[in-house]
């Protein structure tokens, strides 16, 4: 059972590196974490990589999550002082990207959902 997890974690672990490589070659202002994304979407569709490969690592990922956010959160903390001025306009931008990722990602899982069923014959 560890190997398996060292296993989906390395694969991870690689897509992500993959995704910092393209971050210092191509020139476009994009982090690297989503070219690792895109990376992995990419593996996952083209089944290069199966879900089974990275269910249990990418689950336990998913789970401690907000823990993950703890680091960005203190950086806001210690920076305050900096963007104190500035925090109403980090409170719409927040606020406004916030839908417009919400809005973005279920009008991109309506469409998978839709093509899934088009492509299996099932109709609405």
């Amino acid at each position: 059972m560890v190997m398996k997890f060292l296993v989906q974690f390395l694969i991870i672990a690689a897509v992500s590196f993959a995704g910092e490589i393209l971050n210092a070659v191509v020139p476009l202002p994009v982090p690297a974490s989503i070219y690792g994304i895109v990376i992995l979407f990419v593996l996952l569709q083209c089944r290069i990589v199966k879900v089974s490969m990275v269910r249990e690592a990418s689950s336990f990922l998913i789970g401690i999550m907000p823990v993950l956010f703890i680091p960005a959160a203190v950086g806001l903390v210690e920076s305050w002082g900096v963007i104190s001025g500035s925090w109403i306009q980090y409170l719409v931008i927040t606020l406004v990207t916030t839908v417009l990722v919400m809005v973005v990602s279920g009008a991109v899982t309506q469409f998978v959902i839709r093509r899934a069923k088009k492509r299996n014959g099932e109709n609405d």
